[in-house]
């Protein structure tokens, strides 16, 4: 993973996050509860966000170059 800390961090809590919430709704034991697929699509952004770079980091130094 050659992205940039900010964007890594940004995309572990929205993947973490859109995990609790997804999971919550899951295993609540309320058989009404309907898993929020919005948290399912936060999660694939946040995994986006796990693979990018910020435009503060150059390429030479996110060793694209």
């Amino acid at each position: 993973m050659k992205g940039s800390w900010r964007t890594t961090v940004l995309g572990a809590l929205a993947v973490g996050g859109a995990v609790i919430t997804f999971g919550k709704a899951l295993l609540d034991g309320d058989p009404a509860t309907v898993p929020d697929f919005d948290a399912v699509l936060a999660a694939f952004a946040g995994i986006g966000l796990l693979f990018a770079r910020d435009n503060k980091v150059s390429s030479e130094s996110a060793g694209a170059k």
